[in-house]
């Protein structure tokens, strides 16, 4: 398929026009006309059974569809073609879709302390530090959230991508490669980290460092013609007050959110639900001042790998149209 992205100087027009509109929209915001539809890319289906489970998507007085992505490339296409209105996205889609010249506005940022990927190994490979990378073959899954993560634990050890073997893999194909040993790494996230561990000898790596190395931030990032149709702006303005909503009931019940999430949904055993529970820190909800650091951060951490050309500027990848939004509902 041949992609036409958008020309980064086009992009500009587009967004200084957007955020006029939302600028404009921002004192008379209130009520969306019913017949408005509001389509937000999901991951695992994440958005949507938080939306469901905290009740805040019965508060939304307009239709939101859910069509579900496996992974951060397959979004940015869909979205590239008019096909999406905002996006739910890990913390690298947004740099690499700018570094492609199609520059789409970062809206919302939550974060985790502790990061929800995790370096998982074979059966048979146990990784003791993150040093012991060096010469195995690891999933490496361009445009993802989880490119930035391997990029930083090769960091960490004193190590690059030249001294391990990539292997480019779709995000589903992840664990069949680990449980095939077709890769003796994988950067996964649960519930696959768990399961592939009781179920197939996988284990995680031991180094303590590897909880260490980057926050789980994830980000809604929007289309620009959405943010300029005030109708679309205002709803993805009440959009992310229950979201925001919903991710502090997720935090306030986490465990009965663990259990209609993992057990319920996605059927992982209450042991394993457990321990995927322990694992995690809360949601933390960021407007884009705050958000922006880390987010330089990490493009230069791409930067310096020679993952993208050019090291520009985090500030020029977000709006703070929805800033008071998300400081009012956390």
């Amino acid at each position: 398929m041949e992609h036409h992205p958008l020309h980064r100087r086009s992009f500009l027009h587009v967004c200084a026009t957007a955020l006029a509109a939302t600028a404009s929209m921002a004192v008379s915001a209130g009520a969306v006309e019913p017949a408005t539809k509001l389509i937000v890319a999901d991951q695992a289906e994440f958005v949507r059974n938080l939306l469901e489970a905290s009740g805040q998507r019965k508060t939304l007085s307009f239709t939101v569809d859910f069509p579900n992505f496996a992974g951060g490339p397959a979004i940015l296409e869909a979205i590239r073609a008019g096909a999406l209105d905002i996006a739910y996205v890990g913390d690298t889609p947004p740099i690499q879709a700018r570094a492609s010249g199609t520059l789409l506005p970062i809206v919302a940022t939550f974060t985790r302390e502790i990061a929800q990927y995790r370096l998982t190994s074979r059966a048979g490979l146990r990784i003791e530090k993150l040093s012991e990378l060096k010469g195995k073959k690891v999933s490496y899954v361009e445009g993802s959230g989880r490119q930035v993560y391997l990029i930083e634990a090769l960091n960490r050890a004193g190590l690059t991508l030249g001294d391990i073997t990539p292997v480019n893999l779709r995000v589903a194909d992840l664990p069949d490669a680990l449980r095939s040993g077709a890769v003796d790494v994988a950067v996964l996230q649960e519930p696959f980290v768990t399961r592939l561990s009781r179920q197939a000898g996988a284990s995680a790596v031991v180094d303590p460092e590897e909880r260490r190395l980057l926050p789980s931030t994830s980000y809604f990032y929007a289309r620009p013609d959405a943010l300029a149709d005030p109708g679309k702006a205002e709803a993805i303005r009440q959009f992310l007050a229950a979201f925001v909503k919903a991710g502090k009931w997720s935090n306030e019940n986490d465990k009965a959110w663990a259990k209609l999430y993992y057990t319920d949904f996605q059927r992982v055993s209450p042991e394993d639900t457990a321990a995927i529970l322990k694992g995690q820190s809360p949601l933390v909800f960021q407007t884009s001042a705050e958000a922006i650091p880390h987010h330089q951060k990490l493009i230069d951490i791409l930067y310096q790998a020679g993952s993208i050309r050019e090291r520009f500027d985090a500030k020029g990848s977000f709006v703070d149209t929805f800033d008071k939004t998300i400081e009012q509902s956390r």
